[in-house]
């Protein structure tokens, strides 16, 4: 079918572009079929197989997407991103959770930190496992100010946790002041949840007061990957790098230099992307 193995990988990566913009803008259907041909050309593109397990659990087809994560583990027995969403399945299936994602959703521009309107937030008490499971990262949440502390829930108004106080405490005042939040999940798993957030109105009688003030955030420096500049345009469950991430991840709270994204801060790699595509140029 190819010439030559420059061609083959030419197009192979052509169609990985194209299987993770139709990722990106959730076309699942699409996906899958070039995904498929991607498999076909390349049997063992590892990548290809974990977007394909990506686009069946989103649209509920919970034994073709175990299929497709366990081809990956069969070719890569230590695939961190496989072997997370084949416990995720496991787990939905134990509670017989559906696992298709209706939840709407934010754009990945919506990562980008602002100093002092944006910041990761770690969640406290939270909510069963049989609610968590039906979340996943980039899905709109919501916070409630609670007195003098501030609950998070999803769109169906289920608790999902409690805002740590050290944050919390500060937010139910600005939010009593008239300051508005938008946020969405940033990364989750069975103990552990953080949400970004971000200052949507800021009330003219807090003019001045920082939602997210931090020591130090002028000379604040992530940890960037040269692979990561590159990969601003792709989005999902922001996994773990295939289980080699180097963990940058972001302290409680903790700020964006303006115009920075959570995917270029290196925190996670977004568990559809193609790494060896980010690194070819």
């Amino acid at each position: 079918m190819f010439d030559t193995t420059d061609e083959k990988a030419r197009l192979r990566r052509q169609m990985s572009e194209r299987a993770i913009a139709l990722a990106m803008r959730e076309q699942w259907k699409e996906a899958i079929a070039v995904n498929q041909s991607i498999i076909e050309v390349v049997p063992t593109d590892i990548d290809a197989y974990n977007r394909l397990g990506k686009a069946y659990m989103e649209l509920g087809g919970w034994k073709q997407a175990r299929e497709a994560y366990t081809k990956t583990l069969e070719l890569d027995s230590n695939n961190a991103i496989a072997r997370k969403n084949l416990e995720r399945i496991a787990q939905l299936e134990n509670l017989r959770v559906n696992v298709k994602n209706d939840s709407a959703k934010v754009s990945p521009d919506f990562f980008v930190g602002e100093l002092g309107k944006t910041g990761v937030i770690t969640l406290q008490n939270l909510a069963p496992s049989k609610v968590l499971a039906k979340m996943t990262t980039r899905d709109k949440v919501y916070l409630k100010q609670k007195g003098h502390n501030v609950v998070v829930e999803n769109e169906k108004g289920e608790y999902l946790g409690l805002v740590e106080p050290q944050h919390g405490n500060r937010l139910a005042k600005l939010m009593g002041g008239g300051n508005k939040y938008t946020a969405a999940i940033y990364s989750l798993d069975n103990s552990k949840a953080k949400v970004f957030v971000r200052e949507s109105f800021q009330s003219p009688g807090q003019a001045g007061k920082l939602s997210f003030p931090t020591k130090g955030a002028e000379d604040f420096q992530p940890h960037v990957k040269d692979t990561m500049l590159r990969q601003s345009e792709t989005d999902e469950e922001l996994a773990e790098d295939e289980g080699e991430a180097e963990d940058a991840d972001l302290e409680e709270g903790e700020l964006l230099p303006s115009g920075f994204s959570i995917f270029e801060a290196g925190a996670y790699v977004d568990d559809m992307v193609d790494e060896e595509l980010l690194d070819e140029e």
